[in-house]
């Protein structure tokens, strides 16, 4: 049973719209042509007359889907990124270099300078970095510059001074500390080894501040909902208060740490209007491809003597398992490697549960290289495949280097999924990627970059239609939540969360997927942003 939070603030929630002249897929059998009538916030039949008072937007055209979902991302990750020395699209180490210089200039001496976003494999030397020229550039502040993946960072000397690490020092299991020919640390740890930086964990007001950036940039990039991969209890306290006081307008459908044990144990929960959702819990069973944090069956092709490294042991995943199983929690856990995926799938089969496992929706998130033989097991033990299209066209240029010719075509296989019925909600994890889901329409119907890169496409056997794309953010990523009754499509009775492009998204040539502008995002009835005109 829900318990239930009071949101006054939002009793007076706008909830009476008439959308006319619309292009409408309603990712359903219903059809609704050219109008949707929103009442008390639900969508009513197609021959539905509009209520007394209800807002009537003509899109002269415009094209209707069911609110887009992002089913993997981190909202708090977002706004910090906006307030951090952004590293994404960084060219070269010396570009790194120079924008860190530069916030350094305008930051008090002996203040940590962060940021994120660096990727090494963009580089003209695809080595991991050393700190000695980050260090020669700033020497006066702590630095510390995650990783675009954020499972890798890079410390200046003066930060690792602060956290610690020296010459002999040890990583702890399921983490790295690189060392250079000398035998030095060059800065870069990676995975658990990064607990060793110091914390500086924001205020109240700076997560709030923070949350709400991350708001503003998913309804301007037409999201109307995202599932938070791995929310605290000092974050989840933030966001009910915003909630409350009627600052926040986005389905949230959150995945705790595995750390917060209470939560889990008190098990779900959910607002009085649906906003905010708390039932699932996030898992971590290895690292991330690109810094060879993803554990592999087989050694990397690129480094033979490492498997990569292990998250959570079998024994403690089995044990999460369980617990969240009793709570009435569904587990979700990032397992990118074909061995973390195995575990995963193991310690998942071993669960005792009234009902079975399949009515827990447990879920593995990212799902990115799965041996053969365990596709299967996906289906048969009802576990769900959360995957990011965008990780394919980022990795694209290196993942063959890093798993081999043949390995290789066993990772993002969203198509192989779908075709034994298994369900794969489609999600960013921003800010490892772009908030933007038109990238990740376009990356699941071509598999090919947004510019370069072969013109068959990396995975060509694993393209999708375009309706199949839309279905995983918005119908999979709904029935990822247990939302499948309410979310997803656009049917009478169901929740109004739309998205409205510009252009009709089934339809328009493949580089216009880029190009859709999104003109209107509704949360519940409610427009939350409007871009008409603009």
């Amino acid at each position: 049973m829900f318990a239930v939070v009071l949101a006054a603030a939002l009793a007076a929630f706008p909830q009476d719209l008439v959308l006319t002249n619309a292009m409408v897929h309603t990712g359903a059998s219903t059809p609704f042509e050219g109008r949707i009538v929103v009442r008390d916030g639900r969508i009513a039949s197609p021959d539905a007359e509009p209520p007394p008072g209800a807002t009537t937007i003509d899109l002269h055209g415009a094209f209707v889907l069911p609110g887009l979902q992002d089913a993997h991302g981190h909202l708090l990750g977002l706004g910090t990124s906006l307030v951090e020395v952004n590293l994404v699209g960084t060219k070269s180490y010396d570009e790194v270099i120079e924008r860190v210089a530069a916030a350094a200039a305008n930051t008090k001496p002996g203040d940590w300078v962060f940021g994120r976003g660096w990727d090494q494999n963009d580089w003209p030397d695809t080595a991991m970095p050393h700190h000695a020229e980050l260090t020669a550039a700033v020497p006066e502040h702590p630095v510390w510059l995650v990783r675009i993946d954020g499972h890798a960072g890079l410390l200046n000397q003066r930060g690792l001074f602060l956290s610690g690490i020296r010459a002999g020092s040890e990583a702890p299991a399921g983490g790295e500390i690189l060392l250079d020919e000398h035998g030095e640390p060059t800065g870069v740890l990676v995975d658990a080894a990064m607990a060793a930086v110091p914390k500086h964990d924001p205020t109240f007001a700076e997560i709030q501040e923070r949350l709400l950036r991350a708001q503003g940039e998913c309804l301007r990039h037409g999201l109307t909902c995202v599932h938070d991969a791995g929310v605290t209890q000092g974050e989840l306290e933030q966001l009910r208060l915003l909630h409350f006081e009627g600052k926040w307008r986005l389905r949230v459908y959150a995945m705790v740490a595995e750390s917060e044990r209470e939560l889990i144990r008190k098990g779900p929960w959910e607002s009085r209007d649906g906003l905010l959702t708390v039932r699932a819990v996030k898992g971590y069973a290895d690292g991330a491809l690109g810094s060879r944090g993803a554990e592999l069956l087989e050694p990397y092709a690129d480094r033979p003597t490492s498997r990569g490294l292990q998250g959570m042991p079998r024994a403690k995943l089995q044990e999460l398992a369980q617990r969240c199983a009793d709570a009435g929690m569904q587990l979700c856990v990032h397992a990118i490697g074909d061995r973390a995926n195995r575990n995963v799938l193991d310690a998942y089969a071993a669960v005792q549960v009234e009902g079975g496992l399949a009515s827990r929706r447990f879920r593995i998130e990212h799902a990115q290289v799965v041996a053969a033989a365990d596709v299967v097991r996906f289906r048969d033990l009802g576990v769900i495949p959360s995957m990011q299209p965008t990780h394919l066209t980022s990795d694209m240029p290196w993942a063959p280097d890093r798993l081999g010719p043949e390995r290789v075509r066993l990772a993002y296989a969203w198509r192989s999924f779908l075709a034994i019925g298994v369900p794969v909600p489609f999600g960013s994890d921003f800010p490892v990627e772009s908030v933007d889901p038109r990238k990740g329409l376009f990356a699941a119907v071509t598999t090919r970059a947004e510019q370069g890169g072969p013109a068959q496409g990396f995975r060509p056997d694993q393209k999708l239609t375009r309706e199949e794309a839309i279905a995983g953010f918005t119908k999979h990523a709904a029935f990822a939540m247990f939302a499948e009754e309410r979310l997803g499509t656009i049917e009478p009775g169901k929740i109004a969360d739309l998205t409205v492009f510009d252009r009709d998204l089934r339809t328009c040539p493949e580089n216009e997927l880029l190009e859709a502008k999104v003109v209107l995002t509704v949360v519940g009835g409610q427009v939350v942003h409007d871009a008409r005109g603009r």
